[in-house]
Protein backbone atom coordinates (compact mmCIF):
# COMPACT_ATOMS: atom_id res chain seq x y z
CA UNK A 1 0.00 0.00 0.00
CA UNK A 2 1.28 3.39 -1.14
CA UNK A 3 1.68 5.59 1.86
CA UNK A 4 1.30 9.44 1.79
CA UNK A 5 4.38 10.35 1.86
CA UNK A 6 5.23 8.71 -1.13
CA UNK A 7 2.37 10.57 -3.14
CA UNK A 8 3.73 13.93 -1.45
CA UNK A 9 7.38 12.63 -3.09
CA UNK A 10 5.93 11.93 -6.72
CA UNK A 11 3.70 15.72 -6.82
CA UNK A 12 7.38 17.28 -5.43
CA UNK A 13 8.98 15.30 -8.21
CA UNK A 14 6.35 16.54 -10.87
CA UNK A 15 6.55 19.97 -9.56
CA UNK A 16 10.28 20.28 -10.29
CA UNK A 17 10.73 18.57 -13.15
CA UNK A 18 7.75 20.76 -14.80
CA UNK A 19 10.30 23.72 -13.27
CA UNK A 20 13.08 22.53 -14.87
CA UNK A 21 11.04 22.14 -18.26
CA UNK A 22 9.78 25.45 -17.72
CA UNK A 23 13.49 26.80 -17.45
CA UNK A 24 14.94 24.64 -20.01
CA UNK A 25 12.33 26.10 -22.58
CA UNK A 26 13.31 30.00 -21.36
CA UNK A 27 16.72 29.48 -21.99
CA UNK A 28 15.82 28.80 -25.71
CA UNK A 29 15.16 32.73 -25.80
CA UNK A 30 16.71 35.61 -27.20
CA UNK A 31 18.04 37.91 -24.78
CA UNK A 32 19.52 40.98 -24.32
CA UNK A 33 22.91 42.42 -22.39
CA UNK A 34 21.50 45.82 -20.94
CA UNK A 35 24.09 48.14 -19.59
CA UNK A 36 23.13 49.45 -16.27
CA UNK A 37 22.53 53.51 -15.99
CA UNK A 38 24.86 52.91 -12.76
CA UNK A 39 27.36 51.33 -14.25
CA UNK A 40 27.26 48.97 -11.95
CA UNK A 41 29.00 51.66 -9.07
CA UNK A 42 25.65 51.13 -6.83
CA UNK A 43 26.59 47.69 -5.73
CA UNK A 44 28.97 45.93 -3.78
CA UNK A 45 32.41 44.93 -5.27
CA UNK A 46 31.36 41.36 -4.99
CA UNK A 47 27.63 41.66 -6.66
CA UNK A 48 27.30 40.45 -10.22
CA UNK A 49 25.38 43.81 -11.75
CA UNK A 50 29.33 45.03 -10.25
CA UNK A 51 29.81 44.57 -14.16
CA UNK A 52 27.56 46.96 -15.10
CA UNK A 53 25.30 44.95 -17.07
CA UNK A 54 22.44 42.74 -16.99
CA UNK A 55 20.86 39.63 -18.83
CA UNK A 56 17.83 39.92 -19.94
CA UNK A 57 15.21 37.69 -21.90
CA UNK A 58 12.30 38.70 -24.70
CA UNK A 59 8.88 38.48 -23.67
CA UNK A 60 6.23 35.91 -24.50
CA UNK A 61 2.52 35.84 -24.43
CA UNK A 62 2.68 34.10 -21.09
CA UNK A 63 5.32 37.14 -19.60
CA UNK A 64 2.20 39.11 -20.59
CA UNK A 65 -0.52 37.95 -18.11
CA UNK A 66 1.93 39.40 -15.64
CA UNK A 67 0.91 42.95 -16.92
CA UNK A 68 -2.72 42.06 -16.54
CA UNK A 69 -2.78 40.13 -13.40
CA UNK A 70 -5.16 41.69 -10.97
CA UNK A 71 -3.46 41.01 -7.59
CA UNK A 72 -0.09 41.85 -8.75
CA UNK A 73 -1.74 45.24 -9.89
CA UNK A 74 -3.77 46.03 -6.40
CA UNK A 75 -0.22 45.83 -4.44
CA UNK A 76 1.77 47.95 -7.31
CA UNK A 77 4.26 44.93 -7.78
CA UNK A 78 3.40 44.45 -11.47
CA UNK A 79 7.25 45.55 -13.13
CA UNK A 80 8.79 43.65 -10.04
CA UNK A 81 7.50 40.54 -11.08
CA UNK A 82 8.26 41.23 -14.66
CA UNK A 83 11.61 41.47 -14.11
CA UNK A 84 11.53 38.56 -11.78
CA UNK A 85 10.35 36.78 -14.94
CA UNK A 86 12.33 38.13 -17.66
CA UNK A 87 16.08 38.65 -15.99
CA UNK A 88 18.58 35.62 -16.92
CA UNK A 89 21.15 37.28 -14.44
CA UNK A 90 21.61 35.51 -11.17
CA UNK A 91 20.28 38.20 -8.82
CA UNK A 92 17.64 39.10 -6.49
CA UNK A 93 15.30 41.24 -8.45
CA UNK A 94 14.85 43.20 -5.01
CA UNK A 95 18.78 44.44 -4.42
CA UNK A 96 18.08 46.51 -8.35
CA UNK A 97 18.03 50.24 -7.05
CA UNK A 98 15.66 51.81 -8.58
CA UNK A 99 17.96 54.44 -10.04
CA UNK A 100 18.44 51.07 -12.37
CA UNK A 101 15.15 49.99 -13.03
CA UNK A 102 14.11 52.58 -15.83
CA UNK A 103 16.54 51.38 -18.07
CA UNK A 104 15.72 47.42 -17.87
CA UNK A 105 11.73 48.72 -17.78
CA UNK A 106 12.74 50.44 -21.06
CA UNK A 107 14.64 47.66 -22.51
CA UNK A 108 12.08 45.23 -21.98
CA UNK A 109 9.21 47.43 -23.78
CA UNK A 110 11.98 47.84 -26.87
CA UNK A 111 12.20 44.53 -27.12
CA UNK A 112 8.70 43.25 -26.43
CA UNK A 113 6.80 46.21 -28.57
CA UNK A 114 9.56 48.18 -30.39
CA UNK A 115 10.92 51.71 -29.57
CA UNK A 116 7.98 53.85 -31.05
CA UNK A 117 6.34 55.41 -27.70
CA UNK A 118 3.04 57.59 -27.96
CA UNK A 119 3.07 60.99 -25.51
CA UNK A 120 1.48 64.12 -25.48
CA UNK A 121 3.66 67.53 -25.21
CA UNK A 122 2.62 70.82 -24.94
CA UNK A 123 3.66 73.29 -28.09
CA UNK A 124 5.48 75.56 -25.91
CA UNK A 125 3.96 78.26 -28.91
CA UNK A 126 1.01 77.58 -28.76
CA UNK A 127 0.30 76.00 -25.75
CA UNK A 128 -1.83 73.32 -26.99
CA UNK A 129 -1.48 69.71 -26.21
CA UNK A 130 0.08 67.57 -29.04
CA UNK A 131 -0.02 63.82 -29.91
CA UNK A 132 3.94 62.93 -30.78
CA UNK A 133 6.09 59.65 -30.46
CA UNK A 134 9.09 59.16 -28.77
CA UNK A 135 12.00 56.40 -29.95
CA UNK A 136 12.49 54.82 -27.12
CA UNK A 137 16.41 54.01 -28.20
CA UNK A 138 17.04 57.22 -28.32
CA UNK A 139 17.27 57.65 -24.80
CA UNK A 140 20.56 58.34 -23.45
CA UNK A 141 21.44 57.94 -19.60
CA UNK A 142 22.46 60.74 -17.10
CA UNK A 143 25.87 61.09 -16.92
CA UNK A 144 27.10 59.13 -13.53
CA UNK A 145 30.38 59.95 -12.36
CA UNK A 146 30.31 59.47 -8.54
CA UNK A 147 33.50 56.79 -7.28
CA UNK A 148 32.14 53.74 -5.23
CA UNK A 149 33.82 52.24 -2.32
CA UNK A 150 33.90 48.27 -2.36
CA UNK A 151 30.12 48.22 -0.57
CA UNK A 152 28.58 50.03 -3.52
CA UNK A 153 28.69 53.18 -1.50
CA UNK A 154 29.49 56.93 -1.84
CA UNK A 155 31.46 59.72 0.16
CA UNK A 156 29.70 62.97 1.14
CA UNK A 157 31.21 65.23 3.46
CA UNK A 158 28.36 67.43 5.35
CA UNK A 159 31.05 69.92 7.15
CA UNK A 160 34.78 69.98 8.06
CA UNK A 161 34.06 67.68 11.24
CA UNK A 162 31.22 65.41 9.43
CA UNK A 163 31.36 62.63 6.92
CA UNK A 164 28.68 60.29 5.57
CA UNK A 165 28.26 57.53 3.38
CA UNK A 166 25.03 56.68 1.59
CA UNK A 167 23.68 54.38 -0.90
CA UNK A 168 20.74 54.36 -3.51
CA UNK A 169 17.88 52.70 -1.88
CA UNK A 170 15.95 49.64 -3.87
CA UNK A 171 12.15 49.50 -4.12
CA UNK A 172 11.99 47.29 -1.04
CA UNK A 173 13.33 50.13 1.26
CA UNK A 174 11.17 52.82 -0.50
CA UNK A 175 8.22 51.21 0.57
CA UNK A 176 9.44 51.48 4.32
CA UNK A 177 10.04 55.03 3.96
CA UNK A 178 7.32 55.79 6.31
CA UNK A 179 4.98 58.85 4.81
CA UNK A 180 4.53 61.09 8.11
CA UNK A 181 8.25 61.22 8.07
CA UNK A 182 9.30 61.13 4.37
CA UNK A 183 12.71 63.04 4.68
CA UNK A 184 14.39 61.41 8.04
CA UNK A 185 12.65 57.98 7.23
CA UNK A 186 14.65 58.44 3.52
CA UNK A 187 18.33 59.22 5.49
CA UNK A 188 17.68 56.84 7.63
CA UNK A 189 17.50 54.20 4.76
CA UNK A 190 20.10 56.04 2.93
CA UNK A 191 23.02 56.98 5.41
CA UNK A 192 24.92 54.01 5.97
CA UNK A 193 27.87 55.64 7.90
CA UNK A 194 28.36 58.61 9.89
CA UNK A 195 31.99 59.64 10.63
CA UNK A 196 33.61 56.25 11.73
CA UNK A 197 29.77 54.46 13.04
CA UNK A 198 27.68 52.58 10.98
CA UNK A 199 25.63 51.82 14.00
CA UNK A 200 22.08 52.96 12.90
CA UNK A 201 21.39 54.25 16.61
CA UNK A 202 24.42 56.30 15.96
CA UNK A 203 23.45 57.48 12.84
CA UNK A 204 19.49 58.55 13.90
CA UNK A 205 20.80 60.44 16.69
CA UNK A 206 22.92 62.77 14.13
CA UNK A 207 19.84 62.53 11.89
CA UNK A 208 17.87 64.07 14.68
CA UNK A 209 19.98 65.93 16.70
CA UNK A 210 22.70 67.36 14.71
CA UNK A 211 22.33 66.90 10.68
CA UNK A 212 20.67 71.19 10.28
CA UNK A 213 17.78 71.15 7.56
CA UNK A 214 20.23 73.02 5.54
CA UNK A 215 22.50 70.64 5.23
CA UNK A 216 20.25 67.63 5.15
CA UNK A 217 18.63 69.85 2.08
CA UNK A 218 21.89 69.79 0.31
CA UNK A 219 22.66 65.93 0.32
CA UNK A 220 19.35 65.56 -0.89
CA UNK A 221 19.97 67.65 -3.30
CA UNK A 222 23.25 66.37 -4.31
CA UNK A 223 21.38 62.60 -4.52
CA UNK A 224 19.33 63.84 -6.60
CA UNK A 225 21.46 65.77 -9.13
CA UNK A 226 23.76 62.85 -8.94
CA UNK A 227 21.19 59.91 -8.91
CA UNK A 228 21.70 57.28 -12.15
CA UNK A 229 18.60 57.35 -14.85
CA UNK A 230 17.55 58.36 -17.96
CA UNK A 231 17.22 61.99 -19.55
CA UNK A 232 13.48 61.84 -20.64
CA UNK A 233 13.99 64.56 -22.80
CA UNK A 234 13.32 64.57 -26.37
CA UNK A 235 12.83 66.74 -29.44
CA UNK A 236 9.65 67.32 -31.13
CA UNK A 237 7.83 68.98 -34.08
CA UNK A 238 5.57 71.72 -33.61
CA UNK A 239 2.28 72.53 -34.64
CA UNK A 240 4.42 75.48 -37.46
CA UNK A 241 7.16 72.53 -37.94
CA UNK A 242 9.92 74.18 -35.46
CA UNK A 243 11.64 71.94 -33.04
CA UNK A 244 11.46 72.26 -29.41
CA UNK A 245 12.74 70.34 -26.72
CA UNK A 246 10.20 68.91 -23.98
CA UNK A 247 10.58 66.58 -20.84
CA UNK A 248 8.11 63.73 -20.95
CA UNK A 249 6.73 61.06 -18.73
CA UNK A 250 7.07 57.24 -18.63
CA UNK A 251 3.30 55.98 -17.79
CA UNK A 252 1.53 53.16 -16.52
CA UNK A 253 0.52 52.62 -20.25
CA UNK A 254 4.62 51.74 -20.94
CA UNK A 255 3.58 48.14 -21.81
CA UNK A 256 0.48 49.02 -23.95
CA UNK A 257 0.61 49.11 -27.26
Amino acid sequence: MAKHTDRYDNENLITLAKKDYDQTQKNTLPTEIVELASKGNVYPKSHPLRSGKIEMRYMTAYDEDILTNASYIREGVVIEKLLESLIVTDIDVADIPDVDKDGLIITARIVSYGAEYPVKVTDPKTKKSLDRSVNLQELKPKEFNLIPDDNGEFDYEVNSDTSIKFKFLTKNMTDQIQENNAISSFLLHAITQVNDSRKESDIEHFIRYTFLAKDSKSFRDYILKNSPGFEYSYEFEGEDGSAFTAGFQVGADLFWV
